[in-house]
């Protein structure tokens, strides 16, 4: 029987990225004492008034279909929360609900590319990216993130693989998984390529409120220049510690939500009533988890990099902001594939290669700063010793 071309364009984008983190899981179900530093759970479970609001309205009947858009109240909500941060009037017309940011992605992907378009994405990236683009038809472009610019994505960069055939920039910032944050210098250069090709910005700012003390987040839906270009997307899943109730949207230009609407329709009319009430709520009183993630997981990277650079030669990126820390691994003779298997194998913690995320960070690996004090801890001391340990048996 025949499959569709999207199947073989997404071969290979699933499970494989996540190989050490399933071979972790399986340890884990066998009793075995892993800390699992892999994936993003915020560190904290779903504040109850956020599972009480939604349980009140699934028991008020909110259980009806939704409109196309999301429902009235979260995007009359949404659509002041980003008039306030961005300086300009956001109409409710420019938003559009969906069940999480990455189904927010995948519309937007497929309302500003297709066969034939190609998608400049910094790499490394978040690990599903490369599935939503491809899932368009469009190719994937890389742009390296070069560590020795904070791995913030550079408008150099990104002009040398602008071709005819570009139709969109994607950026993530705050970045998973490298922590950093783009300035407004950085948005400015961007911008003003995206104005000089006639492209899309399309922004990821899922981690928006876990920025770190001392760092700034802006965000290119701010600079009125770009207006009619810019898309952005986001959800409640790490703000408030609610990635289960898969509640996202995207904020874009009234006329592409109107085109973009349609898709919408086909897909999901809109978010789940019970869920869309509930996040309205969290939108309008803001989140009672955030900053304490932030300050937990920015003491996490500090403890992190701290140590590590006194006790090994492994190199760590100070992340700016949200859940992780790259860690350079290069030292250890090993790339960040062998190194993540080995380090599970020998020193009982899990961490992703960098691989997972793209091709210019082979020799670094992603650790998450989501586990408790003690635990993570206990990971920094098995990471320390299993470093030695390798260096006597290389000596």
């Amino acid at each position: 029987m025949k499959e569709t071309a999207i199947t073989e364009r997404l071969s290979g984008l699933g499970g494989a990225k996540w190989e050490v983190h399933l071979a972790a899981q399986r340890r884990v179900a066998e009793g075995q004492d892993i800390i699992e530093l892999t994936i993003g759970e915020p560190d904290v479970p779903a504040p109850t008034r956020l599972v009480d609001a939604a349980v009140n309205a699934l028991h008020q009947g909110r259980t009806t279909y939704s409109s196309g858009r999301g429902e009235a109240g979260l995007r009359a909500a949404l659509a002041e929360r980003y008039s306030d941060r961005s300086g300009r009037a956001i109409s409710d017309l420019q938003v559009l609900c969906f069940p999480g940011t990455q189904t927010a992605l995948y519309a937007v992907l497929m309302g500003v590319a297709e066969t034939g378009c190609e998608v400049l994405v910094g790499d490394p990236m978040y690990a599903t990216y490369q599935g939503v683009i491809r899932a368009s038809g469009a190719d994937v472009v890389p742009v390296p993130l070069r560590p020795e610019n904070g791995f913030r994505i550079a408008a150099d960069d990104i002009a040398a693989r602008i071709t005819p055939k570009t139709s969109a920039i994607l950026l993530t910032t705050p970045h998973n998984p490298t922590g950093s944050i783009l300035t407004k210098a950085d948005l400015n250069a961007i911008g003003q390529l995206a104005i000089d090709h006639d492209l899309w910005i399309i922004s990821d700012e899922v981690y928006e409120e876990l920025v770190f003390d001392g760092n700034e987040f802006v965000s290119p839906l701010s600079l009125p220049e770009l207006s009619d270009r810019v898309i952005v997307v986001s959800s409640i899943s790490k703000s408030h510690a609610a990635p289960g109730f898969r509640s996202g949207w995207c904020i874009g230009p009234e006329a592409f939500a109107e085109r973009l609407l349609p898709l919408s329709e086909t897909m999901l009319f809109g978010n789940q009533p019970f869920i869309a009430d509930m996040t309205e709520m969290a939108i309008r009183e803001g989140s009672d988890v955030a900053a304490g993630m932030a300050q937990r997981f920015a003491n996490r990277a500090r403890i992190l990099q701290d140590r590590l650079s006194t006790e090994t030669r492994l190199r760590v990126h100070r992340p700016q902001a949200g859940m992780f820390a790259m860690i350079d691994v290069s030292a250890t003779g090993l790339n960040g594939n062998d190194y993540a298997f080995h380090l599970l194998e020998h020193g009982k913690v899990a961490v992703m290669p960098g691989t997972s995320f793209g091709d210019t960070v082979d020799d670094w690996v992603r650790i998450a700063l989501t586990v408790d004090d003690a635990d993570f801890a206990t990971a920094c001391d098995r990471i320390i010793n299993h470093v030695n340990q390798l260096q006597l048996e290389n000596a």
